[in-house]
């Protein structure tokens, strides 16, 4: 079989709604023996069977995926193995702590190096390192199961902001105040 084919075929049975999202090494597990699997994924790109949402990440747009939530689903995957959580400008905005809402830039803390993101057209993932342990912070986090990853409380949101020394000119004192 061909291996465009057998790629449709494999992302056929397995992607919908709620798994829309592949990594790379996804491919290599369900394609055993394909050495050119990058070469493979660029052509699925061009011929529209995947979008590239960032590097090793690729959703497959022939399903009916939450489209306000995959750069949070891309995230979650591309930091799987450490710890992370929506905070800082994200979690207040939602928290309506800050009146503006970051459209296509999402902020997490993550107890991996601190990066950006290119997501594309989707936007941006801001990964800021913290040194914090989750043991410590058990009160102050609640899973978000619709994004998939953990989530701040407005008061951790807060104490993160000044902790990375972020501006703070967004921030509604009066609404800051009530919630800490």
């Amino acid at each position: 079989m061909q291996p465009m084919k057998q790629l449709e075929k494999v992302l056929e049975s397995l992607a919908d709604g709620e798994h829309y999202l592949f990594a790379s090494s996804d491919f290599e597990a369900a394609l055993p023996g394909r050495r050119e699997l990058a070469v493979l994924l660029c052509r699925a790109q061009k011929a529209g069977v995947l979008k590239r949402v960032c590097r090793g990440i690729y959703l497959y747009p022939r399903v009916n995926y939450p489209r306000g939530m995959v750069l949070f689903h891309a995230a979650a995957r591309l930091r799987a193995s450490g710890f992370n959580y929506i905070s800082l400008e994200t979690a207040l905005s939602d928290a309506g702590v800050i009146s503006q809402v970051p459209i296509n830039w999402i902020t997490l803390m993550s107890s991996g190096r601190s990066q950006v993101v290119d997501g594309g057209d989707f936007g941006r993932i801001e990964f800021v390192h913290t040194a914090q342990l989750p043991g410590d912070l058990t009160e102050e986090l609640t899973y978000d199961l619709e994004r998939r990853l953990w989530r701040a409380s407005a008061r951790l949101a807060l104490r993160d902001m000044r902790a990375t020394r972020r501006t703070q000119d967004l921030v509604n004192p009066e609404v800051a105040h009530e919630l800490v």
